[in-house]
């Protein structure tokens, strides 16, 4: 387990990750990190939860549409 501070960030709060933290989470500065609330707390990812879910809609409609994509694409 790794030990953050809340430190003030202009009006807002913040917390530094320690260089360990951001290389497991394969993340670097401007990138967006996720908070997902679980049944016991909050998770950061760097993945948004909904990203498969919104492939799976893309992949069924392009292979609904995939006669008229090819026709576009030309």
């Amino acid at each position: 387990m790794l030990k953050v501070k809340i430190t003030p960030v202009g009006n807002s709060m913040g917390i530094l990750l320690p260089k360990e933290a951001l290389s497991k989470l394969k993340v670097a500065k401007g990138d967006t990190l996720y908070l997902v609330e679980g049944p016991v707390g909050y998770t950061i990812t760097p993945y948004e939860q909904d990203f498969e879910e919104q492939m799976d809609a893309a992949s069924s409609l392009m292979k609904r549409y995939r006669n008229t994509l090819r026709q576009l694409a030309k």
